[in-house]
């Protein structure tokens, strides 16, 4: 006699299929999302990161005086603290000596101790740049010594100019630095021949 093996099919499951079913769903409503993000949209107010050059004015740490980044551009624009932008200029950092250098967190105080002043062009417009230091506010009474760099960031960092320059008192005001710059970006005609573009206020 013959021993009939009955083939069984496959059972089905039906918690298995619904889980499948969701795991579909969730990939589905993952690409979407993928789809519907726009990652360049830009905020109301976002500057671009470009930066040409970046010019810095330092001056001592821990220095309670304040000195102020005067730049002028080819087209008579000025960049000063209550000027913070003008053409393709913008001042990105404006220090007060040791005025607001200082947080209390915990119960500990921070004291941030860098001086210095930040301007950034933002693009190239051909023509001559003066770069000034006015000694706006003293809090001791003493000289400051000003270090000015004028750095070429794109398409890679090139430092332009580094030198220093000294103010003696309070309302003085120095010239640190004059250039040219060219249709490709090229700096010349670098020179610290003394220019007032102090606006007396």
């Amino acid at each position: 006699m013959r021993s009939r093996r009955r083939i069984r099919e496959a059972e089905v499951d039906p918690f298995y299929d619904m889980l499948f079913n969701m795991l579909i769903a969730f990939v589905f409503c993952f690409i979407i999302a993928l789809l519907a993000m726009n990652p360049k949209a830009l905020k109301a107010g976002d500057i671009p990161a470009k930066a040409e050059f970046i010019i810095t004015v330092s001056w001592p740490d821990m220095n309670p005086n304040d000195i102020d980044a005067w730049v002028q551009d080819p087209g008579g624009n000025l960049v000063w603290f209550r000027a913070r932008e003008a053409g393709l200029m913008h001042l990105d950092r404006d220090d007060r000596g040791l005025a607001n250098d200082s947080i209390v967190v915990n119960g500990k105080q921070i004291v941030n101790p860098l001086n210095q002043e930040v301007v950034t062009l933002r693009g190239i417009a051909p023509g001559e740049y003066t770069v000034n230091a006015h000694y706006y506010d003293s809090k001791d009474g003493k000289p400051v010594d000003i270090t000015v760099s004028i750095v070429k960031v794109n398409p890679r960092a090139e430092i332009v100019y580094y030198g220093q320059v000294s103010v003696a008192r309070k309302g003085d005001e120095a010239t640190a630095a004059r250039f040219t710059l060219l249709p490709d970006g090229s700096a010349t005609n670098i020179n610290t021949l003394p220019k007032t573009i102090v606006e007396r206020i």
